[in-house]
Formats: structure tokens, sequence, C-alpha cells
């Protein structure tokens, strides 16, 4: 039997490449367009959505024909509609996967996924970044060396404010000597979280290879693996007989029948 295609949305807010010429020089159609076209296999459809499209392109009906999402946002997380980041965050609880790039961890969804503020410490020097694999078994890491260098990028430092139940798949050290939590995974409701660190608009990280590896094994990963309404719904027939009790339901305190 044919296993149909992995349906993914990369959602960027788009904003940068508007208004920045060499971020545009940079991304010409868009960081979006980047990772759509370098990502393209024939086991995912892949479709984009920007912040300036209405409910900025995540209507109820394209998350529900998303098993994976993909969020870059940076300079306008306060433009994300709260609405649109409740639905996200109800599509991630029912089971489809969300990959959050770089700048993401300020963004709504993040916070309301982690449950934490995600701040850091932070520096743009274009400073070199070397990421380690500290756990190379998981399906994340599968294929990626034990260590990868990116000679230009942002520096995020410790600490970072995520959940204390974060599985960690990739560490960062920075050319200026910080460390950082870059890559961990999440578990919310039938869905899962990846956050990834690389991305900053400003360098060519998207079409570094390695990068590219670990976001094509994060989509993979992220698929939805449980089939079923959550939250769960009303189930009026008992499994087993229930024995009949000497109180009263829906009244105050034990009443006595």
């Amino acid at each position: 039997m044919n296993t149909p295609p992995l349906r993914v949305t990369i959602w960027n807010e788009n904003v940068h490449e508007q208004q920045e010429p060499s971020v545009a020089a940079l991304y010409p159609d868009g960081i979006h367009g980047a990772l759509a076209k370098s990502l393209a296999a024939p086991d995912l459809t892949i479709r984009t959505a920007t912040l300036d499209e209405p409910e900025h392109g995540l209507t109820q009906d394209v998350l529900a024909a998303t098993d994976v999402l993909l969020w870059w946002g940076h300079a306008a997380h306060d433009q994300v509609s709260d609405a649109v980041v409740a639905r996200v965050q109800q599509r991630v609880w029912e089971g489809m996967g969300i990959l959050i790039l770089h700048s993401g961890h300020m963004s709504k969804i993040f916070r309301a996924l982690n449950g934490t503020s995600g701040k850091l410490h932070w520096r743009e020097a274009g400073e070199l970044e070397r990421v380690w694999c500290v756990d190379p078994a998981h399906p994340i890491a599968a294929g990626v060396p034990e260590h990868f260098e990116l000679p230009y990028e942002e520096m995020y430092g410790e600490p970072f404010m995520i959940a204390g139940d974060a599985h960690l798949i990739f560490m960062s050290w920075f050319e200026g000597g910080e460390v950082f939590r870059s890559g961990f995974t999440l578990q919310r409701g039938f869905g899962r979280m990846f956050y990834f660190r690389p991305g900053h608009e400003a360098f060519p990280t998207f079409y570094h290879e390695q990068v590219l590896k670990v976001l094509a094994n994060g989509i993979r990963w992220l698929k939805p693996t449980v089939d079923m309404p959550f939250p769960k719904t009303h189930r009026p027939e008992p499994l087993s007989p229930i024995a009949p009790k000497d109180f009263a339901l829906h009244k105050v305190g034990i009443v006595k029948s």
C-alpha cells in the first residue's frame, strides 16, 4: 500500500525580505520559498503561508490539511493573531507536528507550547557557530556528523528559558564563548515540537547542507503518530458494568437518594 505524502506547510512572516534589500538578495523567494525548494521530495507535499495573507495563511482548512508546520518569525511576533495561535496550538494537541526555527523562540506559539518566556542572551556579530550533536541516536540526527560549523551566525546564549521536559539533540558553541541548547523536542498532547536555532535572515544558513538535513529529518520525525480525537470525547457507555451507588449525581456534595 502506498503511503500518502506528508503534508507540510512552511510559514514565514516574510517581513525582512520586504524591508531589507540584503535579505531579499539572499532569499529572493523569501525564506519560505527557499526552504520549500530545498526540502522538496517525493514523499512531501509542501505549501507556504505568510503573515500578510488572510488569517496569516493558516486557516482552519489549511491547518486541517497540514501534518507538519514549519514556523519562522522574528520581527513581527506581536502581529500574529491570538486566534491563529490558538488554532495552531489546538492542531498540535491533536497531533500536528511543528518545527520552530531560529527567532521563533519569542513567538506566541513557542511560548504557548513551552509554557515559558523563551528568553535568552543574543548578539549579532556574524560569528562562527559550531553545532554539536549530543544525541546521535535520535532520528532527527540521522546522517548528521558529530559536529558541523556555520561560519556566520547570530549568537544565542544560555540561560535559555525552555520547558523542563525538553529533550536535547543539538548544542551550539559560539566564537565569543557562549553555549546554547540549539535543538530540542517536546511532546504536547498528541503532537510533537522540534525547535532548531540556526537560521538568522542575514546569513545563508538555510542553504547549508547539514542544516537542511536536520530540517528534513525533523519534518519526517514530526509526522502525526496518533489517529484519535483530542480532547477525548464523552463516552456514555462504560467498558464494565457500574454498580448502583447510594447518592444522587449533580447535587451539592453527596446526597442520599
